[in-house]
């Protein structure tokens, strides 16, 4: 049937729920698609006053507006309208449910306009959850960019160490790395991949001497990330393409990349970081590579962007989704020092 829409007032969070209005009125609320039609077909009668200018307006025939009216009657098993050959009135009861379907269908077309232009346009509040070390000084950036051009877009960003379940905690995207995410049904994105390296201080080198092939390492001080981030074996890939793997004890170990970096710059020893981390420390030399011409095998980090696998995803996921990939693709954006792994 065609539907006639009340012009919405407000937006849909101002109002109470709509059988909340009905419940002043001497029925069971028991509202069907059908039902609101007829509350439609009814109102337009009451504003009206006649059956056949409701008809007319809505493009239906007369017998179906009757037929609607009638059924209304039944189910509320109260007379609404008053006919006489020549002219129309509503009863009492007509009346009352008259102010009670305007104020029930009003409340009802402004709550499914707010939310379908929630479908369409990006506006309410994204939860972001993001790897804990993936710092302010990489992620602001983007969440400014962000902001500035989808400014009806409120950002609530958690920070985790620890694995999230994304749909079991409510959080509508993530910047994650791979183990992160517990959640099944996830779309994928990748972003972009950091490479860990050896480093040391100036210090700690002038002091201990400087490692020549990965065996070597178990004679320095090992500064490691907790054991559930990684096992004590590492595996470094030559030039030549031979994989040399020593296991490393560390003397010092803990779940934060900061204090890891932090502890190298103290002179504590080696570590392994990823580079985009220590690339300031690198360039001004307050750090220096170790075991240089060797890659480490399975330490790179690869950042994604998941986010729901829903068959409807708001317009703020898709557009915080969409702008974070082309964001992170463009060569225009600046490295980032404070990029980390899951530490």
């Amino acid at each position: 049937m065609p539907r006639t829409p009340i012009a919405a007032r407000g937006n849909c969070g101002s109002f109470p729920l709509f059988p909340t209005l009905l419940r002043s009125f001497p029925f069971e609320p028991k509202l069907t698609m059908n039902h609101l039609q007829a509350m439609r077909v009814f109102l337009k009668v009451a504003e009206n006053g006649s059956f056949g200018r409701a008809a007319a307006s809505l493009d239906l025939s007369n017998a179906v507006v009757t037929r609607y009216v009638a059924l209304l009657e039944t189910h509320l098993n109260t007379r609404l309208v008053n006919r006489t050959t020549r002219s129309l009135s509503l009863t009492e009861a007509g009346l009352a449910y008259a102010e009670g379907c305007r104020q029930t269908l009003e409340q009802l077309d402004a709550m499914e306009s707010s939310i379908s232009q929630s479908a369409t346009h990006p506006a309410g509040t994204l939860k972001l959850v993001a790897v804990a070390s993936f710092s302010l000084f990489g992620l602001t950036p983007l969440l400014q960019r962000y902001r500035a051009q989808h400014p009806k877009v409120k950002l609530s960003v958690t920070l985790l160490h620890r694995p999230v379940d994304l749909i079991e905690e409510g959080f509508d995207v993530g910047i994650v790395v791979p183990g992160q995410v517990s959640s099944g049904t996830l779309i994928t994105r990748s972003l972009f991949r950091v490479r860990a390296i050896a480093v040391a201080s100036h210090g700690y080198i002038g002091a201990n001497g400087m490692p020549v092939t990965p065996a070597s390492l178990s004679e320095h001080t090992f500064l490691a990330p907790s054991a559930n981030l990684h096992n004590s074996d590492w595996s470094f890939v030559a030039e030549d393409g031979h994989v040399e793997t020593v296991t490393l004890e560390p003397a010092y170990s803990v779940n934060n990349a900061v204090m890891l970096r932090q502890a190298a710059l103290a002179d504590m020893g080696i570590t392994i970081l990823p580079e985009n981390h220590v690339a300031a420390d690198l360039s001004e030399g307050t750090l220096v590579r170790v075991l240089a011409s060797y890659q480490i095998k399975g330490a790179d980090k690869e950042v994604s962007l998941v986010y729901p696998g829903r068959r409807h995803v708001s317009a703020k996921t898709r557009s915080f989704v969409d702008f974070t990939v082309d964001y992170f693709r463009s060569e225009s954006v600046p490295p980032f020092p404070a990029i980390f792994q899951n530490t």
